[in-house]
């Protein structure tokens, strides 16, 4: 007896539990019924959606037409609409039939709420355009043009289904790439704007400049043409211009190193920065004053006319320089033989100036007849006089140069003055020691 009633109390609960589902489900709330009036039904149907953000909140009941000739479409939605609602009749293609639905913007919930049973105005609401009043804008010759295009197309697509999957199933990411990137231009359209505006000036300066343009096209048609003309040898630079490439590549590499290694020299060169302003400035100075220096030096380096400028000259050395072959290693050899003459020599130049410069003032007496001079042979004893004979007969090998034994070749360079202050006579560091008598010098201060 026990096990029965329980039974029964559990079956009344299940009983209880779906009334409660049923009158969840179906009971309740009914919602809220509106009315709104549009100029044209926009092939609306009862049972059709009103959604708000993509959400369906209800659906169309009726449709009717008013006195005055509008559409009344009547919808019951879940919950109350507030002041400030508007309503567009919209479509989820151009294509379909019967595929409309209402598509409600609410008003701000601080505004009051709309009544049940309230029309809604034409001014709030907005009909959708049909396909048809899109076609009807176009004339007869469009509409024929357009008819061929989607005939067209049709013939396309016939026996190419499956390459058109294809082509649609990567046609979904391309769109979706240009959704994002409209986004991103909407989202700062100032900027897009901008760019507009920027690109109509760019535009406009280009329509002003096409006859230029114009010939640019054509000069590059040209260009082409001649580049294509060419192509066997582009082929050839493009075949050589990756080794060049990796070559360069090295070079580059290389250059880095030797940038690091000019940085001191960058230092350093900024240093003396301040000091190059003035060098300039006197260096272009001196580049004015080079001028005609560099022009001259042209007329030496070529000039008109045979035998008279460098390059002659350097033509002409080939042959001098065969002809001397000859004569220049017996030239060199009297140079390397008159070394140690010329060694000697040295030394006495001074004292060589000096006899030249006296000379013009030993012959600077002169009479009637002109300059003369004064002099005295002494030191070479060629010849002795023969006082039987009364001529000059040859001396003797040994006794020519016997007056020369009077010590006038001993004197160091300078000995023929007073020594000044220990700068003469000269030694040549010692290298005269024993050759010539330093203490040979005339006597007086």
């Amino acid at each position: 007896m026990g096990r029965v009633l329980v039974r029964i109390a559990v079956f009344a609960a299940l009983i209880v539990a779906a009334v409660f589902v049923v009158l969840t489900l179906f009971g309740g709330d009914a919602g809220t019924k509106y009315k709104l009036l549009f100029e044209t039904g926009g092939q609306l149907v009862p049972g059709n959606q009103v959604l708000v953000g993509g959400q369906p909140i209800g659906t169309v009941d009726d449709i009717s037409l008013t006195e005055d000739a509008q559409a009344q479409v009547e919808i019951t939605v879940d919950e109350a609409l507030h002041d400030g609602t508007t309503a567009v009749i919209r479509a989820t293609s151009l294509s379909g039939i019967a595929n409309r639905y209402v598509s409600i913007a609410p008003g701000p919930d601080s505004e009051p709420e709309i009544p049940g049973d309230s029309v809604i105005p034409a001014t709030q609401t907005t009909t959708a355009v049909d396909i048809d009043q899109l076609f009807n804008t176009f004339d007869q010759r469009t509409r024929d043009g357009l008819a061929e295009f989607i005939q067209g197309q049709a013939t396309v697509y016939t026996g190419n289904e499956e390459e058109a999957n294809q082509a649609y199933k990567y046609l979904a990411p391309g769109i979706q790439s240009t959704t994002r990137l409209l986004e991103e231009l909407t989202r700062d359209d100032q900027t897009f704007s901008e760019f507009l505006a920027s690109g109509s000036s760019v535009l406009g300066a280009i329509a002003e400049r096409r006859d230029d343009l114009a010939a640019l096209t054509s000069n590059a048609n040209q260009a082409l043409g001649a580049i294509a003309a060419e192509n066997e040898a582009f082929d050839r630079s493009l075949v050589a211009l990756p080794p060049a490439l990796r070559q360069a590549n090295t070079t580059f590499v290389n250059l880095r190193a030797t940038l690091d290694d000019l940085d001191p020299l960058i230092e350093v060169t900024g240093e003396a920065t301040p000091d190059l302003k003035p060098f300039l400035i006197d260096l272009a100075d001196v580049s004015d004053r080079s001028v005609p220096v560099f022009r001259n030096l042209s007329k030496v380096l070529h000039l008109d006319g045979p035998a008279n400028d460098l390059v002659d000259t350097l033509g002409a050395l080939p042959g001098a320089q065969r002809r001397a072959q000859s004569s220049v290693p017996a030239t060199i050899r009297a140079i390397d033989d008159g070394q140690p003459n010329i060694a000697q020599l040295r030394p006495y130049s001074p004292d060589l100036l000096a006899f030249l410069g006296a000379f013009g003032q030993s012959s600077s007496n002169y009479d009637a007849s002109g300059h003369y001079l004064r002099v005295q042979p002494a030191g070479i004893n060629f010849f002795n006089w023969n006082e039987v004979t009364s001529v000059l007969d040859p001396a003797p090998t040994t006794q020519q140069f016997q007056d020369f034994d009077n010590g006038f070749f001993n004197r160091c360079p300078g000995g023929s003055t007073q020594p000044i202050t220990g700068s003469n006579p000269f030694l040549d560091d010692g290298s005269l020691a024993g050759v010539c008598n330093p203490t040979d010098v005339p006597e007086g201060p």
